[in-house]
């Protein structure tokens, strides 16, 4: 439900034509409709890290979207977008080469938004999380926050995007070759154990398991174990 959008009955259903869809980057004014989107692609994750309601964690992640800077903000995100430009698909590209402040960003972005004692809390739990969720490091980027709409799940949309995010990324590494700089960027993407329906979905796209890093945290539940995924190509 996380994902609803209020102008979700304008939307034709799949047994009618399809939506008619645009790929873009996205940009601040997206927040009211991608901070659901964001949401819902790690409920369990922003509920274990914020230990706040639905309704809270969403209006949070709005907030921080609007940011330039930062793990959440929109110029992190790609979206796919109706005719009349309404979000329906977001997902997240974290160079690991430009996250270095992403941290300190974030305790900003709390601290204005929740006050410093229920910030601290999120912290320490936030630490806990990572030891699952790792940072990319400086050869990988990672892809996160991906969700598409309920409405419009099981229909290609999210494929598309990811096809179109990896065209863009195609561009700007063209851009840097010819620069003379590297681009040898590892890409990854985390998934729960428990989400076999995204996680079948990341292997036809290509991905494949890396080996496990470390044990599961015994101060993390059981149901956040995850699995941390490269891209190896588009599956023939």
């Amino acid at each position: 439900m996380y994902a609803e959008d209020p102008a979700r009955e304008v939307w034709p259903d799949r047994e009618q034509e399809p939506v008619a869809l645009r790929f873009r980057a996205a940009r601040a004014g997206d927040a009211e409709a991608c901070a659901p989107l964001i949401f819902a692609s790690g409920v369990r994750e922003f509920g274990f890290f914020l230990g706040e309601p639905a309704d809270a964690c969403i209006e949070f992640l709005a907030f921080a979207f609007a940011s330039k800077l930062g793990r959440f903000s929109y110029r992190r995100h790609r979206v796919a977008a109706t005719e009349d430009d309404q979000p329906v698909a977001v997902l997240a590209l974290h160079d690991g080469r430009h996250t270095w402040f992403d941290d300190p960003h974030v305790a900003l972005m709390l601290m204005l938004f929740f006050g410093l004692r229920r910030t601290v809390r999120m912290l320490l739990r936030g630490l806990v999380l990572e030891s699952e969720l790792s940072a990319p490091t400086s050869s990988q980027t990672l892809i996160a926050h991906c969700a598409t709409h309920e409405r419009l799940r099981g229909t290609g949309v999210f494929s598309t995007l990811f096809a179109d995010a990896m065209r863009a990324g195609e561009l700007n590494s063209q851009t840097r070759a010819a620069h003379g700089e590297p681009d040898r960027q590892q890409l990854v993407l985390d998934v729960l154990v428990s989400n076999k329906r995204a996680y079948a979905l990341y292997r036809r796209l290509g991905f494949v398991e890396l080996p496990r890093r470390a044990p599961l945290s015994a101060r993390l539940p059981r149901e956040l174990e995850s699995v941390r995924l490269e891209w190896a190509g588009r599956n023939k």
